[in-house]
């Protein structure tokens, strides 16, 4: 694996050490630094692809997009949305309402650590992931713009917009306040956008938006100018047969998501931390070792595992991982709210991963040296122990997606029941080009409340 650098925004760069102990605050003190405050910890995720794959990129004239261009630093792969400058970026991120605080470079993508959650950048697309009261769409407006004046890209391939069921939707922004406004904001920019909400509506239930490449573009507008009003976005259209990416050249895309609240007081006591711990930048040096003690960075194996992390003062943890599985570069990310009342937790990647009863999830040429999802499930909710939590798969069609999706659901339940879970909802949803497995689930004799359980 090629050496990856993590680069805070200072300059300086993150050395991983390993330790055999975090100093954890005792529970009287915890209850001192929680804040009064409601923090939103269910994050608005916004992936945006410009194109099917990293081999389908625009020829861009480079002295007409140089301007906004970093160094390629002699890297083939770091074309396309990579090659942005970090500032540009962070212009965005401003609209958003949020900050960089360190950067993976990797061969792949770029992962960037926020001041809530995370940015992933790849040659053809970006995913924006942020938390609290963040306004994730408003930065859309700026990221097309970005993608056309710098890297000639001027329609859409596919847009995706979900998110868990808001704690406190009465403290959202913008057009987070509700979910039909974000469906209107996002149809002002799209042609045929889908809307879904999966799972009870009256507790808690995972939203989707979604387009999907049209066959004709007669009707496609010019992309969107910063600054200008809002005009409508049309998909870039099926490409004709000849052009259509083999399955070599195209991956399934392939993500899950545990999405955990009601943690328990032993799992959320360690992300409290002493002032002095997480002051003078050291930050991400303190989230390093707690990552260590808890078992996060060996979720997956250590020499395929470039970790960053960060401890927010008082409390609080995000850390990105990039992963290298064998078929290319992936990531997972993992965001954390420890104070009672509204304790939540959130495991999202993109790396494809076996089963115990089949060889992949309809994914060939896995890694095997990479947990399978029995275990990698099982994993994530030991280290956070929720008395709720749902999971989501979310893969593109193949021929097996409906065995993948079933087998999932097989997998789910293996790996919670034995820790004291009940499966309270099941749903498969077959989109356009994708299928969804989702299950709720719910630990037996599960005590307390959080502020923002409504059912």
């Amino acid at each position: 694996m090629t050496a990856i650098s993590v680069a805070t925004t200072n300059g300086h760069h993150v050395h991983q050490h390993h330790h055999q102990h975090v100093d954890v605050i005792d529970d009287s003190i915890v209850a001192e630094m929680q804040s009064s405050t409601p923090f939103e910890g269910p994050e608005k995720l916004l992936e945006i692809w410009f194109a099917p794959s990293a081999d389908h990129l625009p020829v861009v004239d480079e002295a007409k997009y140089g301007s906004g261009y970093v160094d390629g630093d002699g890297n083939p792969k770091r074309q396309g949305l990579r090659r942005i400058h970090r500032a540009v970026w962070e212009e965005m991120l401003d609209i958003v309402k949020c900050k960089v605080l360190s950067v993976i470079v990797g061969e792949e993508l770029d992962a960037y650590l926020l001041s809530e959650s995370s940015l992933f950048v790849s040659p053809h697309k970006i995913i924006l992931k942020t938390c609290g009261t963040t306004l994730n769409l408003l930065g859309l407006p700026r990221i097309l713009d970005i993608a056309s004046r710098y890297c000639g890209f001027s329609k859409v391939w596919r847009c995706f917009y979900s998110r868990k069921s808001f704690m406190f939707p009465e403290r959202q922004l913008g057009p987070h306040r509700e979910w039909g406004e974000e469906v209107r904001y996002l149809d002002a920019f799209f042609r045929d956008g889908s809307a879904y909400t999966v799972g009870k509506v009256n507790g808690d239930h995972w939203l989707l938006y979604l387009t999907s490449p049209v066959e004709d573009d007669d009707d496609a507008l010019e992309p969107v100018t910063y600054g200008s009003r809002l005009r409508m976005y049309t998909p870039s259209p099926t490409p004709s047969l000849e052009d259509t990416p083999t399955l070599s050249d195209l991956q399934q895309d392939y993500t899950i998501e545990i999405l955990m609240s009601h943690l328990s007081t032993s799992a959320r006591l360690p992300f409290f931390y002493h002032q002095k711990e997480a002051a003078d930048g050291r930050g991400h040096a303190y989230a390093a070792k707690l990552s260590t003690e808890l078992g996060i960075d060996t979720i997956f194996p250590v020499d395929r595992t470039t970790l960053d992390a960060f401890a927010f003062d008082p409390c609080g943890y995000s850390a990105n991982a990039l992963i290298d599985w064998g078929g290319g570069e992936g990531y997972y990310t993992i965001h954390v709210t420890p104070e009672a009342g509204w304790s939540y937790a959130s495991f999202e990647c993109n790396v494809p991963l076996p089963t115990r009863d089949s060889s992949a999830l309809g994914v060939r040429g896995l890694d095997p040296d990479l947990p399978d999802l029995q275990t990698l499930v099982r994993n994530v909710v030991n280290i956070f122990d929720p008395g709720r939590l749902s999971v989501t798969l979310f893969v593109s069609t193949s021929a097996k997606s409906d065995v993948a999706i079933e087998t999932a659901q097989k997998v789910f339940k293996q790996a919670l029941s034995p820790r004291g879970y009940y499966r309270n909802e099941k749903i498969n949803y077959e989109f356009g080009g994708y299928d969804l497995a989702f299950a709720s689930f719910r630990r037996l004799g599960t005590k307390g409340r959080n502020m923002a359980d409504k059912d």
